[in-house]
Order: C-alpha cells, then sequence, then structure tokens
C-alpha cells in the first residue's frame, strides 16, 4: 500500500491564486499605530467610518486620535501602558483605538455586556491604568472599579458621536424613553467630550517596534478565567498583508471598498478584517451598533453600495429570513467573509442564490490574530473547508506526541507563522502548554488536510462551546455555578442550536433540594454574560465520572 503523504511538503501552495505570493513581503511600519498614521494621511479625504447617519473622515481621525493620545500621555501613561475599551460600534471605537495605539500603550479589548465579576478579573489581570465606557454600561465599571489598578475613567456617550442639538437629543431618547442607560456614579470620572477642550497638548511620537504588545485581547482559560492573547505589532501587521495579500485573487475590486461592519469591533475578527485591514486599504466601515436588531440593519444596509461583508453563520441566516434583506440590490458585494463559527451549507447556498456571492469561510482564534486559514476569494462555490493556510502560514496536523499526520488523518490544527501570539499574558504554563518547541501553536480543534491542501474540522479537542462566534469555556460556566451553596456539582457542555450554533447546557447536582430551574438561571444571569448563560438546566442525582473523580462532560453529550 501506497504511503499517504506528509503535510509538511506544504500541498496547499498548488492550490493558491495564481496572484497570491506564497510568502508575505517585509513588513512596512513598526507598528499598527504607525500604519494608521500613514492610512490617515494617504487617505485623508475618504471617509473611514460611518455609523447612524454620521461619517468621520481620516483626516478626523488622525485629529481625533492625536488628542487622544495626548490626553493618556498627560495623565502620566506610558509606552506599554493598558487601556481598556468596553464600547460596541460607534464611532468614538476607532477614534480610541487609535490615540492608544499611536500613543505606544496596550489595547484591552472589554465586552461590554461583560457582567462585573467577569469585567473585574480583566481589568485586575491586565493590570489596565485606564477605561473607556460607553455610559450605558458605566454602571457596571462603578461596581468594580474600587477593586481594580484603573486609574483615570472616561465615560462617553451615543451622543457624543453628533455634538450639539442631535446629540442632546439622541441622548434624551437613549437615556430617557428608551430607558438604555442604568444609574450610575463615577466620581472624578472624565466626559469624553471634555477631552477635546482639555488643551493637553500635543501626541509625543513613540518608538514602537515589531515586538511590542498592541493588543490583550482576551480568550476563554481551562482554569475558569479567561486570558489575555499578548498580541505583538507584528502579529497585527502581519495578519493585515497576509489577508491583503489574499485579496489579489478578487478581480475589480474597488479603489476605495466599502465594509459593512456589523461583529463587534472588540472581537479579533472584526477588529483585525474591519478595522485594521480596512484602514490599510483607505476603506469606509459602516459600523453597526446593534445588528440584533435586523430590521434596523437592513434599512440601514439599504443605504450602501456594499463590497465586503463579513459575519457569521448566525447573522448571514437571520438576515436571509428578512423579506426587506431579500430585496437589497448586492451588485456590488464583491466578498463575503464568513468565520467565528462553522458555515453551514445550507445558509452558504442560500448566500451565494440571493446575492451571487459566495461565502469563503476563515478559520482563526484569537491567539492567531485570528486569520490562519481561508478559502479562495474567488471560488465560485462553497467548499465545506477552512480552506487553505494564508501567506507565510503553516498548518500541521498532529497526533497526542507532536508528530506530524499523513493526508487524510484526523489529528490536532496546529498553526505556525507570523500572527501567532507571543503568548498568554503573565501566564507561562498556559503559553507551554500551547506553545510546541517549533513554534506551532496547538489549536484544540481536530480536523484533517486533503490532497489540495485544505483542511476540514471534525471536531474540537477541548470542551469548548461555541455561541454565536464566541468561545465559552464549561470550567468558567461551571465554577460560577459551584459557588452557589445550594449547588453541589455541575457540568457545561454545548447542544446544538438553530440559530446560535450551539448553547450552553448545564447539568447540576444540588445541595438545596428546593433550588428551582429558575434559581440556577437567576445566579447565572448575575454572573456571566448573556451568551454564556445556560439555555437549558437539567437537574440531576449524580454526575458520570471517570475513577480519580473527574466529570465525564462526554457522557453528558453522548445522553
Amino acid at each position: 500500500m501506497a504511503k499517504k503523504p506528509a503535510i509538511s511538503a506544504k500541498p496547499w501552495l498548488k492550490s493558491y491564486p495564481p496572484d497570491v505570493a506564497a510568502e508575505i513581503p517585509e513588513l512596512k511600519f513598526q507598528s499598527v499605530g504607525r500604519l494608521v498614521e500613514s492610512a490617515c494621511s494617504e487617505f485623508s479625504d475618504r471617509a473611514a467610518y460611518s455609523c447612524m447617519g454620521k461619517t468621520i473622515t481620516y483626516a478626523d481621525l488622525l485629529a481625533q486620535s492625536s488628542i487622544i493620545g495626548a490626553w493618556l500621555q498627560s495623565k502620566g501613561l506610558e509606552k506599554g501602558d493598558r487601556v481598556a475599551i468596553m464600547m460596541p460600534n460607534t464611532l468614538q471605537y476607532p477614534a480610541v483605538l487609535a490615540g492608544v495605539l499611536r500613543a505606544g500603550m496596550t489595547v484591552v479589548n472589554v465586552n461590554p455586556l461583560y457582567t462585573p465579576r467577569e469585567l473585574q478579573h480583566q481589568l485586575k489581570d491586565s493590570g489596565a491604568k485606564a477605561i473607556f465606557v460607553l455610559e450605558n454600561f458605566a454602571d457596571t465599571v462603578e461596581t468594580v472599579i474600587s477593586k481594580t489598578p484603573v486609574e483615570h475613567v472616561v465615560v462617553t456617550s451615543m451622543g457624543d458621536m453628533f455634538g450639539g442639538l442631535k446629540g442632546m437629543i439622541i441622548n434624551l431618547v437613549v437615556r430617557k424613553i428608551k430607558k438604555m442607560v442604568p444609574a450610575w456614579s463615577l466620581p472624578g470620572h472624565t466626559a469624553y467630550t471634555s477631552i477635546f477642550s482639555a488643551g493637553t497638548g500635543s501626541l509625543k511620537p513613540v518608538d514602537t517596534g515589531h515586538d511590542d504588545i498592541a493588543f490583550l485581547q482576551y480568550t476563554g482559560g481551562t482554569t475558569g478565567l479567561s486570558k489575555g492573547a499578548a498580541l505583538t505589532n507584528r502579529n497585527i501587521l502581519s495578519n493585515a498583508v497576509q489577508n491583503d495579500e489574499w485579496m489579489k485573487a478578487i478581480k475589480n475590486f474597488p479603489e476605495a471598498p466599502i465594509y459593512i461592519c456589523a461583529l463587534p469591533l472588540y472581537h479579533i475578527f472584526a477588529l483585525t478584517v474591519n478595522a485594521i485591514m480596512g484602514m490599510r486599504q483607505g476603506a469606509r466601515n459602516v459600523l453597526i451598533t446593534n445588528p440584533r436588531d435586523i430590521p434596523a440593519f437592513v434599512k440601514e444596509l439599504g443605504k450602501w453600495e456594499f463590497n465586503v461583508f463579513p459575519g457569521l453563520n448566525t447573522l448571514f441566516n437571520a438576515l436571509l429570513h428578512n423579506t426587506e434583506f431579500r430585496k437589497l440590490d448586492f451588485s456590488k458585494l464583491s466578498l463575503t467573509i464568513g468565520g467565528g463559527m462553522a458555515m453551514q451549507q445550507p445558509v452558504a447556498q442560500d448566500w451565494q442564490d440571493l446575492t451571487g456571492c459566495v461565502v469563503s469561510e476563515g478559520y482563526g482564534l484569537s491567539e492567531t490574530s485570528p486569520v490562519a486559514a481561508a478559502n479562495r476569494f474567488d471560488a465560485t462555490e462553497f467548499s465545506g473547508t477552512i480552506g487553505l493556510p494564508v501567506p507565510s502560514t503553516e498548518i500541521a496536523i498532529r497526533d497526542d506526541d507532536g508528530k506530524d499526520l499523513p493526508l487524510g488523518e484526523v489529528g490536532e490544527i496546529c498553526i505556525r507563522g507570523p500572527q501567532v501570539m507571543a503568548g498568554y499574558w503573565n501566564q507561562p504554563e498556559e503559553t507551554a502548554n500551547v506553545m510546541m518547541a517549533d513554534g506551532f501553536f496547538k489549536s484544540g480543534d481536530m480536523g484533517f488536510m486533503n490532497k489540495k491542501g485544505q483542511t476540514k474540522i471534525v471536531d474540537r479537542k477541548k470542551d469548548m462551546i461555541l455561541v454565536s462566534g464566541f468561545n465559552v469555556y464549561p470550567n468558567e460556566i461551571e465554577e460560577v455555578a459551584a459557588m452557589h451553596e445550594g449547588i453541589l456539582e455541575a457540568a457545561a457542555i454545548g447542544v446544538p442550536h438553530l440559530r446560535s450554533g450551539e448553547v450552553v447546557k448545564l447539568f447540576v447536582v444540588r445541595q438545596d433540594p428546593t433550588m428551582s430551574e429558575a434559581d440556577v438561571a437567576a445566579w447565572c444571569k448575575k454572573n456571566l454574560t448573556n451568551y454564556k448563560r445556560p439555555k437549558y438546566i437539567e437537574f440531576r442525582d449524580e454526575l458520570p465520572k471517570t475513577n480519580v473523580g473527574k466529570i465525564l462532560r462526554r457522557e453528558l453529550r453522548d445522553g
């Protein structure tokens, strides 16, 4: 019997589009901050970001970020200090992002829907000295601020995007009529608008290099606490160039493309693909603050001749079931990128039938900045795989001993490339668990590579649950449950769900026999952000365990 070829031969290269190079060129910039400055100067007259009818140009972005960066420096923050951003997609987000990076500091992205417990851990673990927060979520910051190292809190509002009378009206509607802003009190906080009249001087240049950390991107941890993937300037810049190189396969791509940014910029997918790559191209990003409001989202889409649409399977599926969406003009749509979770064949096919644009599924993790693999952007049909390793990236399929497996055999997907993180923030043991001696990162996903060099995911090695593209780790859910005095033991698994791919199911052994599902749900709501909360709760007299007492989640999944 003929021996199957090894993956080390890089079979994916023969499947590359003709215009795409196997390796990316030397990086042009030393930092993401310098990339931002260059883009703002080169494309100064172009629209950079649009949101709710308001647009800022690249020149506006440069000016606003200069003031924000100078303000941070005036408060004593220095190169390498961590600054948290706790905002949804608003025009303030890219201005703060650019200001922090241009000042040589590290961005700590925070999900604004985090509970106090989750926020406190992330602020303490990162050592953030400042936080920018939308006032809708300021009450969460108020709850934990005294237990964190944060010294400066900047609060902004929806109306700050507009200023003047329109801003006042929007704030009135949001605060009083729609009651979207809970009461909060943060003595000594700084109003976002006051920064622009503070007269803090000019932004001082900072010598920031490839090995300096640009982002701490938090992801789930095996211990139940999230850990920060330290993404350097080299990581982020490399991934932007890799994505840009991959886009050379698209013919007649517009010079000034319009991106739809429905995914949150605090998530690594939109951060790199929309914000960083978009700025590199001088694109306009249309920010969608609340993509869950599908009718309003579709109405906004109707205003634009959009070219690039990154999204998740759940988002595409929701849009396809909206009658008004199906009436839109998709003639300018050049690229649809699917990521964050597995694309389902029927959804991908329906999208292609309606829009005439193939969903190009990609793959990556926070630890890989994120894109490690993608389908060809000139593909004519949905492949059902995660595609090919992007330029300067290698994928190896390895067994439990770390040995490469032949094509077609299932093993752990391991990734090596310039976009792979420097490690987990202050967690050398966690870093050692995933980084191999030869530089490959162990993804925790199981799959195989075919003879074309395409990789197919078949299962997850970890017990991680994927809810609408967000990683949910059972350990964290179980730890929160165990904190309740009425719960003796708990185990969490993922179960299939039509809209979100998977949802959490929690098995509970009661200490208090009177405890109800509602009691468990209320406790989880208090301590876990929405997508982590159990959708289903089942009480058991005992949980299946190994001889040494480890809970067997596999048996719970198998029923």
